[in-house]
């Protein structure tokens, strides 16, 4: 249980599935949706599986079946599901259909994995809504909620249904972002920014430690979201436990796009990081650079790596992949959701320079969480009566950004196509691209139960590129993976040498460790940066001198 900034405590679970940063689609494919809901009520599987579901549910009315949920689901936590015969016999009832759904999704992967994983996601939000644990009269503990405070909660609850449906498309609200204040209590690591383009700006973070490595370290996060997941708390920031290790640090702030900027494609901001370089290495006065890109700015980072050694140039020592998917021939969320038609929506789109809202895309990956990320707030705020929880992931994951149709189609095509597996196939920069040629040391971290950028694509990096790769597997969702800081004991992950090609045999020879991956990260960072030079607080350089204090500007522009 995590502690709010209201004093309460709630189950991090809905956090830890925030909205990620990976390249996405900004809708879901009504048509596909059709064909997977054909593909679970196909005849013969129905045929099938119709019989054992009607003889379960005989003994559900007769109060002999034995039949639970799946596994453990707090929705059933309630003693009354267990000792009230008509809560325990509507719970049984639902789980009879909730295990069918599973069963006939299960039978889908004949028809292979993407096929699958759209029916999936369509049973997870059908069973999901189907749930009586949404109703005010299949849910004990909401109407126990009710007598309690005189129908208090029920007053309440109706005023959130309102507020949701006028505000905030319908939606249950699931974050109350006002204790949060960027650049005072998320995203307040100290350090200036040092330069800005139309583009981008770099902040630059001061020194915490005495001396510090001569080679820096550069942070790209996603493009499409906030950078500060990254910097997002005293203690649970990445970069400031960087720089505690006397690593110089340095963030990429991506500007929130508007309708000037919406050509703003894959080249561009190759031709942008690509300026990054530039810029850090004069501050740093160093001929090379470390490198740490995040989700879809890791997929752009391998992209540039592959651009810059076709042109025979290494002005990258090191690479941290966090989260990052090349390869999509496993499953994972990104490919079940670009499907062909919409590939042809977002090339059309492009086009017309037009701009995809997050506040949309954030829907669609709720719903590719629908109990966490949906049907528990439905409860909370709509049944119960509560208002949404403070906590600083899900703020910021609510602190959204758009993205341009022109970057998202030219990403799409790369990383949803399997193409740039295939040497040549991919052109960024006026190159053709082999990330084969990519010879240096490579550092990836994959989430375990990361349903967005799926662990096994996220092995297959290290596949794709050459040079020596190490490789991490924390278990933890999409988010959690990165903010992963070592003081909490709960964490644990896989480490070994990416020596395998297929992820499952690394993953039975690798080796688990306590704990968290950042102090072994450090360590294979800091073996990679250079000798070490008393630090210094005067940040930029005089070619780049410090514009104003961190977060910057661009952070803040809605």
């Amino acid at each position: 249980m995590d502690q709010t900034a209201s004093g309460r405590t709630f189950s991090a679970k809905q956090a830890l599935a925030a909205v990620p940063g990976a390249v996405t689609v900004s809708q879901l494919d009504p048509m596909e949706l059709g064909r997977a809901a054909a593909d679970i009520l196909r005849p013969r599987a129905l045929a099938q599986e119709l019989p054992i579901a009607f003889s379960e549910l005989v003994k559900v009315g007769l109060g002999v079946s034995e039949i639970g949920p799946r596994q453990k689901d707090r929705r059933f936590d309630d003693p009354t599901w267990r000792t009230n015969p008509y809560f325990r016999r509507l719970a049984q009832a639902y789980h009879v259909f909730e295990h069918t759904g599973v069963r006939l999704v299960d039978r889908a992967g004949e028809l292979g994995w993407e096929r699958q994983e759209r029916a999936r996601f369509l049973a997870n939000i059908v069973t999901g809504a189907f749930a009586p644990t949404n109703t005010l009269a299949g849910n004990p503990g909401a109407l126990k909620r009710a007598l309690e405070t005189g129908g208090a909660s029920i007053s309440r609850g109706v005023r959130n249904l309102v507020r949701d449906a006028a505000t905030n498309g319908g939606m249950p609200r699931i974050v109350d972002t006002s204790p949060f204040r960027v650049g005072e209590n998320v995203a307040c690591t100290p350090g200036a920014v040092v330069f800005r383009d139309e583009m981008f700006e770099i902040l630059q973070y001061t020194p915490t430690t005495p001396t510090v490595r001569q080679r820096p370290l550069v942070i790209v996060p996603p493009q499409l979201n906030r950078y500060y997941i990254l910097d997002l708390a005293p203690g649970r920031s990445l970069v400031e436990y960087a720089v505690a290790n006397g690593v110089t640090s340095f963030m990429v702030v991506w500007r929130n796009p508007t309708k000037e900027h919406g050509d703003w494609a894959l080249d561009d901001y190759l031709a942008a990081m690509r300026r990054v370089i530039d810029v850090v290495r004069v501050i740093s006065g160093t001929d090379d650079v470390n490198w740490l890109g995040l989700c879809a700015g890791g997929a752009t980072s391998a992209l540039l790596l592959g651009h810059l050694a076709s042109q025979g140039e290494q002005p990258i020592h090191s690479a941290t992949f966090v989260v990052t998917m090349l390869d999509s021939r496993h499953p994972n969320m990104v490919g079940t959701l670009s499907t062909r038609r919409i590939r042809r929506i977002v090339d059309r789109d492009a086009s017309r320079r037009r701009l995809y809202g997050n506040k949309a895309v954030g829907r669609n990956f709720a719903w590719m969480r629908p109990q966490d990320l949906v049907f528990d707030y439905v409860v909370r705020g709509w049944l119960l009566g509560e208002n949404p929880p403070g906590y600083d992931i899900l703020a910021w994951n609510d602190d959204t950004t758009r993205i341009t149709a022109a970057f998202e189609r030219d990403s799409l095509e790369v990383l949803a196509t399997d193409k740039i597996t295939r040497p040549g196939e991919v052109t960024v920069l006026g190159s053709a691209l082999d990330l084969g040629q990519v010879s240096i040391d490579t550092f990836h971290i994959a989430g375990l139960k990361d349903h967005i950028t799926t662990w096994r694509p996220c092995y297959m990096t290290s596949q794709v590129l050459g040079g020596q790769s190490e490789m991490v597997i924390a278990d933890t969702g999409h988010i959690q993976t990165f903010v992963n800081p070592p003081d909490s004991p709960r964490y644990h992950y896989w480490t070994a040498p990416a020596s395998e090609k297929d992820p499952d045999e690394w993953m039975s020879n690798a080796t688990r460790h306590e704990g968290s991956w950042w102090p072994q990260w450090a360590q294979w960072l800091l073996d990679r940066s250079g000798e070490e030079r008393p630090a210094s607080t005067d940040l930029g350089s005089p070619q780049y001198p410090p514009l104003e204090a961190a977060p910057g500007l661009y952070v803040h522009e809605k």
